[in-house]
């Protein structure tokens, strides 16, 4: 069967999974020059307008917290072989720079995000739906890695973020959202199989 080009892939699954580690095998495994990859997180919404205090109060895990109205116009233009500006966001501030990256066009668009499927528009633009599969406290403890040493957060900062918000958006939004999904990965990067599966399918599809 015909497959439209670009080809719009989704990979999304809790945070911490291994999400990113299976992006980026598929990046490496068939080549940065045939794919457009994005990431949902590239997206959250521009915190300077509000007090910093105010920061704690919102919930990063919860779909209102992203600005997936951007991101769905900029699949819509790479799949129509239009280049984009992705913003740069920076964590430790929740604001985004006035930087943005150029992302060209390619065979392939690859989108990553925690709730990539949550939302029925964005998830009607992909024509294969990965999800990736982690127990929760696998996911936990990578998160926790994470935010201390690359978002310059405290233990106990993330301990309180996970029982608050994180958990429970989990719960709400992405797991309900696996049903959704067109293949489920389990333990992500770790699964060489189902690896090997999704990149000689996309492999095939790009012949």
């Amino acid at each position: 069967m015909m497959q439209k080009i670009p080809l719009v892939i989704g990979i999304a699954g809790g945070s911490g999974s291994g999400k990113s580690t299976v992006a980026q095998e598929i990046l490496r495994r068939v080549g940065t020059g045939h794919i457009a990859y994005l990431q949902h997180d590239s997206y959250y919404k521009d915190l300077r307008v509000m007090k910093a205090a105010q920061h704690s109060d919102v919930n990063f895990d919860h779909p209102d917290a992203l600005e997936t109205e951007l991101l769905i116009q900029h699949i819509i233009m790479l799949r129509d072989f239009k280049p984009i500006q992705i913003p740069i966001y920076d964590f430790p501030t929740d604001s985004r720079k006035n930087e943005t990256v150029t992302v060209e066009p390619r065979n392939v668009i690859l989108v990553e995000g925690i709730l990539l499927y949550a939302e029925p528009e964005l998830r009607r633009l992909f024509d294969v739906r990965i999800f990736v599969d982690t127990d929760a406290d696998i996911r936990f403890i990578r998160r926790l890695k994470r935010d201390i040493t690359e978002r310059g957060r405290s233990t106990e900062s993330v301990i309180e973020q996970y029982l608050a918000t994180v958990r429970p958006a989990h719960l709400d939004f992405v797991e309900p959202s696996k049903r959704y999904a067109d293949v489920i990965i389990p333990e992500g990067g770790f699964n060489t199989a189902a690896l090997d599966m999704v990149t000689a399918r996309i492999e095939s599809l790009l012949k």
